[in-house]
């Protein structure tokens, strides 16, 4: 999966959740105890669903930082003068931004 297709996934699931808790929290003073019942059982799967979900995105996020983060390990290996040379050039930007406040 891309990136920006866990983006798309987690901002639906978080939608859904809010929708979710939304209409519980609307509803909850003109509904029967069954429907309210039901409502909270709508509720907890769909929060234990985003859980779920919001534990894979994690695991899927982390993974690709590991590889992102090994690739740039492979790269300064490589080339080490070149990493030196980026370092140093953030360096240099952070100190004047810093300095800026």
């Amino acid at each position: 999966m891309s990136k920006d297709t866990n983006t798309e996934h987690l901002r639906a699931e978080l939608k859904s959740l809010t929708d979710t808790l939304e209409e519980v929290l609307n509803t909850s003073g003109s509904k029967s105890k069954e429907e309210l019942s039901k409502l909270r059982s709508k509720a907890e799967r769909a929060l234990h669903e985003s859980r779920y979900r919001l534990g894979e995105t994690s695991d899927i996020i982390a993974k690709q930082t590991r590889e992102a983060a090994g690739k740039a390990e492979d790269y300064v290996r490589e080339n080490p003068w070149t990493g030196v040379g980026i370092g140093a050039a953030i360096g240099v930007v952070l100190g004047v931004l810093i300095s800026r406040r």
